[in-house]
């Protein structure tokens, strides 16, 4: 038996002022990886506008420097200096150095604010190798500076000035942080967001670490209908005008902007505060059933639904769907951390109201357009009514065929989904070669015949008359659309093996678009792979080695000099005998597994539409863009 230990007062420790944050950093910003890193400086930025949107400022400045210190700055009142009662510190070192201290508690000071976790700035101050925070206000500039959370000079009055506002200037602390590395789009997306958020100011974004300086400024004055136009570039609109409101009703300002596509998919996004509350809430509750009761009302009235049929549901409703929703509320209710859901009830029925009278007073201001959404969403639900009539008959086929899929999955033995594999293989040739290949206790092979269907252009019923598409959803065991569940997947890790050709990659592009499109979430728990076979073989003198890129092979070859190698380029898997197969693609010892990531879905939306859709204009303009950036063609 071990000794038993002593457990007293002594042993609870007692954390002051920041040091909980440095012990556990992950807990304030959710990770020290990239995503930490930068959400510093949206802590910094969520600061300023909340001054903004009280009125105070109208400019929001980031900096970039070459030491890899941010300087944030703005034209708002300044964080104030006075001494503070409680603490007998300054106002700005009590905000710098205390966690749950500033004007958004129970003041007045802030009738709206996003930074309500009460973390802030503190948290930057304490995950900081050095600080310093210059303070403009009462006539003259005041300045202090930090150390890992500890002030390591007094408070310091300097020059005058005429101007107001707040500059921190700070440096990630290495110890800290996996890696100090600032990602300039990351850093201009989400300015360019808050821009449009709130209408009006300016955002400028300077990146001074490379020779020549780079400056990128924002300032939109139409707020949510701008950035409405800026998320559907390159797509075209179902209908002529936009869709915009802003409202104000029992303390609540909702602001929502809308416009449909010719696409199929669904983009959302809703803000509580200018903060992205990407789960949601009573807010976008409220938004979504005042489009299903004004366009169902509306379409009943002027008879595109008759009496005897259905309401269109919130789905036919929402396809080709652009919107995005903002809400002010004075005391937002956000669920978690990471504030990702508002939970105010009566959000729901502010956002209902104001967004039901604008869309009344919009469809009877422009009936075409009117016209064009309701029979898109007519149309939605016919193709929703026979997509699940086909996908009933291909889940009862799965079921009772025990979702074996005669001449196509080579299933695996283990029925432990995070210990099965299956590799998604094109043509018989690859797939026999992998079969003969593979470890049959945990690895399955599903191949496909030649290029399945771009889903990018069609409707789920037409999807779902595919055979290759349905041998998938039967093996990938998860269903689709309503009925997807990704509790049921048979496989934790879904590995797209093409040929290393134009056509291997169309192939793969394929996939990978249905993925995107049906089984993300699949994308999102990381469960989709792509498989890296090897380009090239080289041999000489009873030596193999492979090359799975251009590089590789030019270093091997460098390293074979004055040797006569011979270089086999496969162009197929079919061409690879399974004992090759195995080692260089397919043995976990060994292979190289690229995994599928999603930085930013509007984006990847964006780049499947110009890739996949239907306008060719969007794709050749894709083309002349990167043509440039091209490189091995032939690969």
């Amino acid at each position: 038996m071990p000794k038993k230990s002593t457990y007293s007062a002594k042993d609870i420790s007692v954390l002051k002022g920041l040091e909980p944050v440095r012990k556990r950093p992950g807990m304030y910003i959710g990770s020290t990886d990239t995503e930490g890193l930068h959400h510093l400086i949206w802590e910094c930025v969520d600061n300023f506008i909340d001054e903004f949107m009280g009125g105070n400022g109208d400019e929001g400045r980031i900096i970039l420097h070459a030491d890899d210190k941010v300087e944030v700055s703005d034209n708002g009142r300044g964080i104030p200096i006075d001494k503070h009662s409680q603490t007998g510190k300054s106002a700005l070192e009590t905000v710098m150095t205390t966690l749950h201290a500033g004007a958004k508690f129970g003041s007045k000071a802030y009738q709206v604010s996003g930074g309500l976790h009460g973390v802030g700035v503190s948290v930057v101050c304490a995950l900081s190798e050095w600080m310093r925070v210059e303070i403009s206000r009462d006539g003259y500039i005041y300045s202090q500076e930090y150390k890992k959370g500890v002030p390591t000079t007094k408070l310091v009055k300097g020059d005058k000035t005429k101007k107001t506002g707040t500059k921190i200037i700070f440096q990630p602390d290495e110890e800290i942080f996996n890696e100090v590395s600032f990602n300039s789009k990351k850093i201009l997306d989400h300015l360019r967001q808050q821009a449009y958020l709130t209408k009006g100011v300016k955002m400028t974004f300077i990146d001074k670490r490379d020779e020549i300086e780079k400056k990128y400024s924002f300032y939109f004055e139409g707020g949510l209908a701008s950035y409405i136009k800026h998320i559907t570039r390159g797509v075209t609109p179902l209908h002529q005008s936009t869709f915009y409101t802003i409202g104000e009703k029992d303390g609540m300002i909702i602001e929502a902007s809308f416009l449909y596509t010719q696409e199929y998919e669904i983009y959302e996004e809703s803000f509580a505060n200018n903060i992205n509350t990407k789960e949601g809430g009573s807010h976008l509750t409220g938004f979504r059933a005042a489009m299903t009761k004004t366009i169902n009302n509306y379409a009943r009235r002027e008879g595109y639904i008759k009496e005897n049929e259905d309401n269109l549901n919130g789905n036919d409703i929402r396809e080709g769907l652009n919107s995005v929703l903002s809400i002010k509320i004075k005391n937002p209710q956000f669920e978690g951390q990471t504030k990702t859901k508002l939970g105010n009830s009566e959000a729901r029925l502010v956002a209902e109201s104001i967004v039901s009278e604008a869309m009344i007073d919009f469809f009877e201001r422009n009936p075409q357009d009117a016209r064009a959404i309701i029979s898109k969403c007519i149309l939605s639900s016919k193709a929703r009514k026979a997509a699940r009539a086909v996908r009933e008959t291909v889940l009862r086929k799965g079921a009772l065929d025990g979702l074996s899929l005669p001449g196509k999955l080579a299933d695996c033995t283990s029925k432990n989904p995070e210990h099965s594999e299956l590799y998604i293989v094109e043509g018989e040739s690859a797939g026999g070669s992998c079969k003969g290949a593979r470890d049959r206790v945990f690895q399955a092979i599903l191949p496909l015949k030649g290029k399945i269907l771009n889903v990018e252009r069609y409707r789920l019923n037409k999807i779902l008359a595919s055979k290759e598409i349905k041998a998938l959803i039967i093996a990938l065991g998860t269903a689709i659309a309503e009925d997807f569940d990704i509790e049921k997947a048979r496989y934790h890790r879904i590995i797209i093996m093409t040929d290393a050709d134009v056509d291997g990659s169309h192939i793969r592009t394929l996939l990978l678009t249905l993925f995107f499109r049906h089984f993300l979430p699949l994308i999102e728990a990381g469960y989709v792979y792509i498989a890296q076979p090897p380009l090239y073989k080289i041999q000489v003198k009873g030596r193999t080695e492979y090359a799975y890129t251009e590089e590789d092979k030019q270093e091997i070859l460098d390293d074979m000099k004055g040797l006569e190698p011979n270089i086999q380029r496969y162009k197929g898997l079919g061409e690879m005998n399974p004992d090759q197969l195995w080692e260089t693609t397919m043995d976990p010892k060994n292979r190289v597994l690229l995994q599928v990531t999603i930085d930013d879905v509007k984006e990847a939306d964006r780049i499947f539409d110009a890739l996949m859709g239907k306008e060719v204009l969007s794709r050749k303009n894709f083309i002349k863009t990167y043509a440039k950036e091209v490189r091995n063609l032939d690969v």
